[in-house]
Formats: structure tokens, C-alpha cells, sequence
């Protein structure tokens, strides 16, 4: 039976949420300060922490790091209102399981429980092939994990090898790889296999940072340093010091705040915004991007100093379209943890499905096929997810996208005497074949370059595409 603390200041929603949770067979303790909550959780056992992000004392990133400095596999959901939601994603990417959005539903609250029970019960996993079972529904080898699977692909294992080879070293690293590709969980594979694996490990997207926060979401401020500075905060790096960063898309971060940073990681110290106080900093430093940070060096874009600071290893994380032999292996293990999520109880794919994942390119890598599967597994009702329920993209036919392999287009000029528009169409028909070759037929690509939206390249090609493909 798991025990829940549930912290916050309204007292009524503490008696609320504990007697439909005592209801449902769960040991429940509340707490309406974070320093109270806090207390308990040193001299009680709890396995949940439902911890409102405003509380009087405190906010819930401080319960949130407290507790997980003291029992790590605890897990924490945070409640919050809808105005801190950005706020609240922050501090999932800092260790809080998930969030809950006020005005609280109580069938909500008991599914993200439920979900957080599933992830107590498969705590402590790691990345390696020694904690790989077998799945007793379909016989698919996944991780007893809620977010790691190690897939079989050639490309995989190279990929895990150099995982392992830099992990155990103080090298900072950078992370190359199409978004999508998992990087932010690569980032975390390494901070688990480095001898920093029980200190906290911080991700920050450097793409939504405006020039002029970024240096208090980064290193942090004291209060009233500036308009809006009601309070002491601390920054991603002071919450990571002993631990490892994680600064995603850093390709992004404005030029200025990239000769800030250059100074913190050459002396290992930096102040708080309006502060005075120098600290020192004991830190490993992963960045990712999804461009070459030479090129944006070369092309003024990132400083080269910087670049090199952080380019004491680098790994390709390969796309999903070149781990084919990993494809079936996540759609089995994205389908274990929709049917968790939705409580159902599906077997698996139709083979015509699985031919379809097989044969897309997945342009938005792990991510769109996760959120293909969960949305098919939420519209299935039967046994087996079948291609009715998959998005039309992938149903197009494969042509474009198979390995190998050229399409083939109606010719649309008029055998004899063609007219202007006919001569339109043609010209219209070269350039998108030619800028599909360029792109290795990647859709996604091809409409940026064309700059039309996916649907309406998708319209075109439905036009122009035989039903016959040849080789190449």
C-alpha cells in the first residue's frame, strides 16, 4: 500500500484530498507548511508527495528538492494553479513526477497516483542491458523503467557503447540529434552511469530563455535586483552544483549571455544576479543541439571559445528512420505505457500497422511515435490497433519514404501542345521532386525548404504519386 504526505496550505483541500484518498485504500498524512511536510517525511515513510506549489513557507521546487535529497526514488506531484503550469513543467524537468492542475478533479488525481504507482514500482532501474525482462503480452525486451528502453539496431549499441565510454569521465558533452531523438534522455543515461549519478541532475531549454531572464534562470537572483525579483531564486546551475546540467538547443542562448556562461565554466564560480556573494561550482555540463555548433560558430552565431569548452565529446544520437531494427521494439514499449496511462488492456498491432511504422520516416523521431501510439491506443477499443486509427500521414502511401527507393509521379504535361497552366504544373512537379531528393524525401524538410505546410506538400504528392514505386 502506498502512503501519501499531501502538503498545502488550505487546510480544507488537505481534508478534502485526504478522506477521497483514504476512500480509495491509500495511508494518507497532510502538512500545511513546506517546513511541517518536510518534518513528517524525515520521521515517516511516504512513497507519494502531493505537494502544492504555493504554500506559505516555501514553494514546491524547495519540498521538491529537499525530499528527493533525502529518499530520491520518492515520487513528487506537484499541484498547482493554471498560471504556474510553465512554472510547474520547469519542475518536472527538475525530478517532480507530474503535475496537477487546479480546480482539482478528483478522477485526475487518482490516475496521476495510479501512474505514479507504476513508476514506484519499477524505481531503481537503470540503463543497461542487465535490467532488460521480457514482456509477458507480446515477448518484446524493454526496460523495467518508465522512460528507457535499449533497443538491438547496430546504430543503438554504437550509440550506447560511447554512452558508456565518456560517462564514467568528467568530459562535457554535446548531444547532436534531430529533435525528438531523446536527447534530454541520453543527457540523463550519462549523468546515470558517472559517479554523479545521486546528485541532481538539471535540464534547462535554452530556447525559451529571453535575453533578458536568461541570467537569472541561470544562475539565479537575489531579491529585488530587478522589476519582478520578489524573492531569492535560485538558478539552474546552483540546483545542479555537484550534480550535471543539462542545457538544451544551447545553440539558442543569446551571444552575451554565451560570454556569461563562458566566464562561469572557465572559473568555476558565478554570483547570483544582484549578488555578491561568489560561489563555487562542481558541475559536468551536457548541452545538446540540433544543428552543428561549428557551423553556427563559423557563421557567427556561437562563440568558438564556448564551443570548445563544451566539445570534449560529442555523440550523433541517429535518428529513429536509421534504427530500423528499433522500431517495433518502441512501439511495443510505447504501447505498454499508453495501455498503463489509460488503463486498457491492448495486444498489440495489426501487421499492416506495423509494415506503416516500419516504412515512415518519422520526421519528429520518438516523439511522434510516441504520441502516435498514445493517441491510437486511447481510439482503439479492440484487441489490436489497426491502421484506422493512425494519423494520415502515415497511411499515405510509403513510396517517399522507404529506404532505397524513388517515386514515381504522373507526368502531368500534356503529351502535345501544352498549355500555360500545364507548363505551371510541370515546373511545380520538379522542383518539389527535386527538393525531395535533396532532402532523402524527409516531408517534413522538403515543406520548410518549399515553405507550404505538411498537409498541403502532402495534397501535392497525392496528385502527382503513382501507386508504383521502382529502385533506385
Amino acid at each position: 500500500m502506498n502512503r501519501i504526505l499531501i502538503v498545502d496550505d488550505d487546510m480544507d483541500m488537505c481534508a478534502l484530498l485526504s478522506r477521497f484518498l483514504q476512500r480509495k485504500g491509500f495511508e494518507t498524512e497532510t502538512a500545511f507548511t513546506g517546513n511541517s511536510g518536510i518534518s513528517k517525511f524525515k520521521e515517516q515513510h511516504f512513497d507519494i508527495v502531493l505537494c502544492d506549489f504555493r504554500l506559505g513557507d516555501k514553494e514546491g521546487n524547495d519540498v521538491l528538492r529537499e525530499v528527493k535529497s533525502l529518499k530520491p526514488s520518492t515520487t513528487v506531484i506537484i499541484i498547482t494553479g493554471y498560471s504556474d503550469i510553465k512554472t510547474a513543467v520547469d519542475i518536472i524537468k527538475q525530478g517532480a513526477f507530474d503535475y496537477i492542475a487546479k480546480p482539482l478533479i478528483p478522477d485526475e488525481v487518482l490516475s496521476v497516483i495510479k501512474k505514479s504507482q507504476a513508476h514506484i514500482s519499477n524505481a531503481g532501474a537503470s540503463v543497461s542491458s542487465s535490467n532488460i525482462s521480457t514482456s509477458k503480452q507480446k515477448g518484446k525486451p524493454v526496460l523495467q523503467d518508465d522512460e528507457y528502453l535499449v533497443g538491438k539496431d547496430p546504430a543503438t549499441k554504437e550509440l550506447y557503447k560511447q554512452i558508456k565510454l565518456v560517462a564514467p569521465t568528467p568530459y562535457s558533452v554535446i548531444l547532436y540529434g534531430e529533435s525528438g531523438t531523446g536527447k534530454e534522455v541520453i543527457g540523463k543515461t550519462i549523468h546515470q552511469y558517472s559517479d554523479r549519478a545521486n546528485k541532481p541532475f538539471i535540464a534547462l531549454d535554452c530556447g525559451t530563455l529571453s535575453k533578458e531572464l536568461a541570467g537569472s534562470e541561470l544562475f539565479g537572483h537575489m531579491k529585488g535586483s530587478f522589476t519582478g525579483a520578489i524573492n531569492d531564486k535560485e538558478g539552474h546551475f546552483e540546483m545542479a552544483n555537484g550534480g550535471t546540467i543539462f542545457l538544451d538547443e544551447v545553440g539558442n542562448l543569446p551571444i552575451d549571455v554565451q560570454a556569461g556562461l563562458l566566464r562561469v565554466i572557465q572559473e568555476r564560480k558565478f554570483k547570483r544576479v544582484g549578488g555578491t556573494k561568489e560561489m563555487n561550482l562542481d558541475i559536468r555540463i551536457i548541452v545538446a543541439s540540433n544543428e552543428n555548433l561549428q557551423e553556427g560558430y563559423r557563421k557567427g552565431k556561437f562563440r568558438e571559445d564556448l564551443f570548445h569548452r563544451f566539445n570534449e565529446f560529442s555523440i550523433h544520437i541517429p535518428a529513429l528512420r536509421d534504427r530500423k531494427e528499433d522500431i517495433l521494439l518502441f512501439a511495443d514499449f510505447f504501447l505498454q505505457k499508453a495501455c498503463n496511462e489509460l488503463d486498457k488492456d491492448i495486444e498489440g498491432f495489426d501487421d499492416e500497422v506495423l509494415q506503416l511504422f516500419i516504412h515512415y520516416s518519422w520526421p519528429g523521431n520518438l516523439r511522434e511515435f510516441r504520441n502516435v501510439i498514445r493517441r491510437a491506443a486511447l481510439l482503439t477499443n479492440a484487441p489490436r490497433i489497426s491502421a484506422s486509427v493512425l494519423p494520415n500521414e502515415i497511411i499515405q502511401p510509403a513510396s517517399l519514404i522507404e529506404t532505397g527507393k524513388e517515386p514515381v509521379f504522373h507526368s502531368i504535361t500534356p503529351a502535345k501542345n501544352p498549355d500555360l497552366k500545364g507548363a505551371a504544373s510541370q515546373a511545380e512537379y520538379d522542383t518539389i521532386l527535386k527538393v525531395l531528393k535533396q532532402v532523402n524525401y524527409n516531408k517534413t524538410k522538403a515543406a520548410e525548404i518549399l515553405k507550404i505546410d505538411r498537409k498541403t506538400l502532402y495534397n501535392k504528392i497525392k496528385d502527382y504519386e503513382s501507386p508504383k514505386t521502382v529502385e533506385e
